[in-house]
């Protein structure tokens, strides 16, 4: 309709990388895309590549209150569709090395960003909408070199799976999903790989392409599922060897020294 207002949606940490994928292709469905991120002038660059109406604004996703400040924004312009959780951080090692400021920042941006995003979006949604949590397949299976990304992850998972219940309950037409995506060729991603911890991402051979992840999004959208697995293939593995954790321990360290001959093909 002529006039009619436009749908909002907001994608977190989008500046770059994934988010931005996935903002774009939000974009290209006809919602106007608040693109977030800790890098103001980064995430107002990504607006004005993307157009049609997108707006960017510095988000820490560790702050509550900068979450409402962005929610207020969303809602000012439209009624807010879709709330992407997008933002996050990687760090690699063994879990008894990792350092005490990179267990702290990601457990605040992936777990804590998370739920403060995911509470300000449920207020902020009141006629209902879209909810995705972008999680990992290490929130699936065991996931040796990624200890506390991966407990991250779980998290992500489980609090997302019981907010669905929560929203349920409360007759709220919410729609709440995790998406859990094996690796992504992102920056993210590229900037651990000489890491030996890291030999695992490589595993599959053709990392995920970040297109791939953002048609899951838009698949969310037309067909909604509480969780969606990229590859299918993997989600079934790892649902197989879930009752089965030290199996699923021994076959990782098979599919690491697999990662680890791949990141050498690649490196040429």
């Amino acid at each position: 309709m002529v006039g009619a207002m436009p749908t909002i949606a907001v994608v977190t940490g989008a500046a770059r990388g994934l988010g931005r994928t996935i903002a774009a292709a939000l974009a290209g469905r006809g919602h106007e895309v608040l693109v977030t991120d800790l890098d103001g002038e980064a995430a107002a660059a990504t607006a004005a590549a993307i157009g049609k109406g997108a707006w960017a604004m510095t988000h820490d996703v560790r702050d509550p209150a900068s979450h409402r400040a962005v929610a207020a924004a969303a809602t000012g312009r439209g009624p807010l569709a879709v709330w992407v959780n997008n933002a996050g951080v990687l760090q690699v090692g063994p879990g008894w090395e990792t350092s005490e400021v990179d267990v702290r920042r990601m457990v605040e941006v992936n777990v804590l960003g998370v739920m403060w995003g995911s509470q300000t979006a449920v207020a902020a949604m009141p006629r209902g909408g879209h909810l995705i949590n972008i999680a990992s397949l290490s929130a699936l299976v065991p996931a040796p070199g990624f200890a506390v990304y991966a407990a991250t992850k779980h998290a992500v998972l489980g609090f997302t799976t019981a907010l669905a219940g929560d929203l349920r309950r409360a007759r709220i037409p919410i729609h709440a999903a995790a998406i859990c995506p094996d690796a992504v060729e992102t920056d993210m991603v590229r900037q651990v790989a000489d890491h030996s911890a890291s030999d695992l991402l490589f595993s599959a051979g053709t990392l995920l392409t970040p297109d791939a992840v953002a048609a899951a999004v838009l698949a969310q959208l037309d067909r909604p599922r509480l969780v969606r697995v990229l590859p299918a293939t993997r989600g079934v593995l790892a649902h197989a060897l879930s009752p089965f954790p030290e199996v699923g321990l021994r076959l990782l360290e098979r599919f690491a020294a697999v990662g680890a001959r791949r990141k050498r093909q690649r490196a040429g």
